[in-house]
Formats: C-alpha cells, structure tokens, sequence
C-alpha cells in the first residue's frame, strides 16, 4: 500500500502530459510509465539497494516541473538514438525520466575541439532533465553537466552517450543540488570501435544523491571513470559504476574517492564485466575513501565478473582515516593542525581534481573543494 501511494502522483501528473506529440514517443512514454508502475520504487530488500534507503525520498509529494527544453520531434537523430541504451525496463528511475519525456538536450558532435555546456538548475517540486549526446566518427568533444539547485526538489536525469568510431569524449558531472534536495542520475555510454571516451563526477550536493554509469565497450575501445564524492551532516551519496566489457582488445581504468564526515553515509559499487569473447582486456579498479568522523560509514564493493580467459583484471578498496604522523609532520613546520588536516585532505582529492583538461572547470573544482572542506 505504502509503494502504491508513493507512484500515484505521478501517474496522475503523467495523465496530464501533453498528448501532441509524435506516436512513436507517446508510445515510449506510456510503455516507460507502465513499466514504472510494475517496478516501484526499489528497496533495500533489492542487492543494488541494499544500503540507500529512499524513505526520506518516497514520503515527499513532488509536483511536477515542466521541461523547460523545447525539442524539434522531427528530428531523425532523435528517434534513431533515444532510450536505446538507457533501459527503462530494468530501471525505475529511467523508466520514470522516460515516462515524463518533455524534451531533450540534444548534443550532435561531428567536428572537433568543441566544449558543451549542459546547465540544470531546480528550484522546486521533480524535474527529470534527459540528454542525448551523440559524437561520431573520428569526433572530440567535452561534455559538462551541471546540476544546482535551491531548497527541496527532486532531480531524476539520464543521460545517454553515443561514441562513434575513433572519437574521443571527455565528460564531467558537477552535482551540487542543495543539502535539502534528492538528486538521481543515470549515466549510459556506448562506445564504438576504438573510441575513448572519460568520465570525471563530482558529487557534492544533495541530502540524497545516487548517480550510476554505465559504459558497454566495443572492440579496441578505452574507458576511463574517474569521481570524488564529499559527503558531509546526515548526507548521503551513492555511487554505482558498470563497465561492459563486451568485445575483446579494450581496455578500462577507474578511480574513485570519497570523502566522508559527520553523521554521513556513502555507498561505491563498482562493477567490470568481461564477456566470453572479450579476449585480452585490460582492466583496473580502485576505490579509495577517507572517513573522517568515528560516525561516518562507507559500503564499498568492487566487482569483477570474468568470463574470458586471457585477461589482465584487478580491483581494490581501502578506507582509511588521516594518518596521525603526516599531522605531527606538518605540525612540527609551523602548520597548525586545522591547516594541516585540510592539507592533507586536499591532497588526497587532488589526483581526481587534477585530472579534469579544462582549466576553468579544474580551477572550479578545487574551490568548490576547499569550500566544501
């Protein structure tokens, strides 16, 4: 009863989308929307929920926030690609973003060198911000999400990531919704054959946030995901991460870290999959946290599913406090022990920071970091 209750509103606000749009989409809502009622919101009864538990969420009644993108339907780029790799039927969030299809951000890429700026802002009730970035062959672009907000809302994204052959994407997230709001994101990458395409997510707002990313890796492929999560107060943040390993000759690295504090709670989940034909691969993993209150708790659980043979895998998780003697050291050069714990902090974010090309958006990120801190 308490589920039932939960969905209601929305499939009323659903009733009350406007029907003027193309059979094709009207038809992909009413199936994402169906689908969202069957699966509910998940619980942590789910293993992929076990430790998020959406209450806080599911007692708020969201209204909802229009779109505020104005889509040309006729475009065939749109149809050919959208919710193809995005799964609703699996997905209650993406089936959620999907039902309430308004409009799309739709970013074509055929040149090179180009930077996008994807900006969403909330200010109340749930908005479900869809974006289709399609690069094609031979490409390069940079990617920038940006998620703010004021107060309490609920952002539900998905974001759908299309690599053509030889092309090179960089992609950065910037979540940093208010401390009242309820932030999920889902990632969806498909790469081409030889394409390379990197991730760098940057976690640092909401009450409850949940960002996943996906990557399915063709032949000769490279994926790179990289993220800093700060989480601080009553806070928490999830991070699941999956990489496809679906062909063989391609290769995957990743690194997280987190920062936690307070009363917060984090969870990593990070898992690589080698298909039976994805012969000579080459993967790495590492999740690093560094908790900084005895009432902080990080759930990391990095996983490998192997099904080839010749293969090179290896993943890893610590947890980890301030180490008490490189305190004493700068303490012992004049530092105070406020400075030199913030010190420390720094540097151990820094290996994410430091990796983003834009030198705008670094420079962004480490104030954002020394503020947070």
């Amino acid at each position: 009863m308490q589920a039932e209750t939960a969905v209601s509103p929305f499939f009323a606000d659903f009733e009350r989308l406007s029907t003027d749009v193309p059979s094709w989409l009207d038809d992909l809502r009413r199936s994402a929307m169906d689908r969202f009622l069957d699966l509910g919101f998940p619980t942590s009864r789910l293993e992929d929920w076990k430790f998020t538990n959406l209450s806080p969420l599911t007692r708020h009644t969201f209204q909802h926030a229009p779109a505020r993108v104005s889509t040309d339907w006729t475009q065939p780029r749109i149809e050919n690609h959208l919710a193809r790799y995005a799964d609703f039927r699996n997905q209650a969030f993406v089936a959620l973003n999907t039902a309430f299809l308004e409009g799309v951000n739709l970013v074509d890429v055929s040149g090179s060198g180009e930077v996008v700026e994807i900006p969403h802002h909330a200010t109340r009730g749930i908005s479900h911000p869809r974006n289709l970035i399609v690069v094609e062959e031979g490409a390069h672009a940079s990617i920038i999400e940006t998620y703010t907000g004021e107060g309490l809302h609920f952002t539900n994204a998905v974001t759908e990531i299309v690599c053509g052959e030889n092309s090179i994407v960089d992609h950065y997230k910037l979540q940093l919704d208010s401390p009242l709001a309820f932030h999920i994101s889902t990632i969806q990458v498909q790469q081409a054959r030889n394409s390379v395409f990197t991730s760098r997510s940057l976690a640092f707002g909401a009450a409850l946030a949940r960002t996943e990313i996906n990557a399915v890796l063709e032949t000769g492929s490279e994926c790179t995901l990289n993220g800093l999560y700060l989480v601080d107060g009553s806070r928490h943040i999830d991070t699941r991460t999956a990489i496809d390993h679906a062909k063989p000759h391609a290769n995957s690295h990743e690194l997280y870290k987190g920062i936690l504090s307070g009363n917060s709670s984090a969870v990593f989940n990070g898992k690589i999959i080698v298909r039976k034909d994805a012969q000579k691969t080459d993967a790495k993993q590492t999740n690093k946290n560094l908790v900084l209150s005895e009432n902080a708790t990080i759930n990391t659980k990095p996983q490998l599913e192997i099904l080839a043979d010749d293969v090179r895998c290896t993943h890893g998780a610590t947890v980890g406090q301030l180490d008490a003697d490189s305190i004493f050291y700068l303490q012992s050069r004049g530092i105070g022990k406020a400075d030199a714990r913030t010190m420390l902090i720094e540097a151990f974010a820094r290996e994410v920071i430091d990796s983003i090309k834009i030198d705008s958006l670094r420079e962004r990120a480490l104030k954002l970091l020394k503020a947070n801190l």
